[in-house]
């Protein structure tokens, strides 16, 4: 039984001392509470009973601003970020009207640019040889406009090509080494199509 009231007593000592102790702080230290009015601020050694209060201006109307939205770094909040944002880079929404007369436009310049590009054109096959141009590469559009001129038309684009190699007789003898330059490869445009 004494046990018992000795822990009550144990218990109820260290709760009184602990308000004792908050007491005392709160004696010593007055000027530590929330203060009612703005905190003025002091020079040099003056005590603030010394100095002079400022005039107090006219209290104006201030029309009333929407709370603070308090920032909440949780998911929901940086979701919420994220959907804000997206408004701005996202592009306005067109009403029907609009989406059908921009689709309308589209499709009238699509078919003026076919219309530009549909050209009578013909293909046509035969053989030409294509020139040899400064850096050695065979030059088939020469070969291709010569295949065309050849068939009664004005320009043309080669389709297809073929290669041949085309060598001196001495070549051809038994025993003969062969040597570089002694053959020579030949393109020719095959194909082309004709304008």
């Amino acid at each position: 039984m004494f046990d018992r009231s000795g822990r009550f007593f144990t218990l109820f000592g260290m709760q009184l001392a602990t308000a004792g102790l908050v007491a005392s702080m709160l004696a010593t230290a007055p000027e530590a509470g929330w203060s009612q009015a703005a905190p003025q601020p002091t020079l040099g050694l003056q005590s603030p009973a010394q100095q002079p209060l400022p005039a107090q201006p006219e209290p104006q109307q201030i029309e009333p601003q929407p709370p603070a939205r308090d920032e909440n770094p949780g998911l929901i909040n940086e979701i919420g970020k994220l959907f804000e944002k997206s408004k701005s880079l996202l592009p306005p929404l067109k009403s029907p009207s609009e989406t059908i007369d921009d689709f309308n436009a589209r499709t009238r310049d699509a078919g003026q640019s076919l219309s530009n590009m549909a050209k009578p054109s013909t293909m046509v096959s035969g053989r030409a040889a294509c020139l040899v141009s400064a850096n050695g590469a065979p030059d088939c559009k020469a070969g291709a406009d010569r295949l065309c001129l050849s068939k009664g038309y004005k320009e043309g684009k080669s389709l297809d090509t073929d290669a041949a190699e085309k060598c001196s007789p001495k070549v051809y003898l038994p025993g003969y080494k062969r040597q570089s330059g002694d053959c020579k490869t030949e393109n020719y445009v095959t194909r082309a199509l004709c304008e």
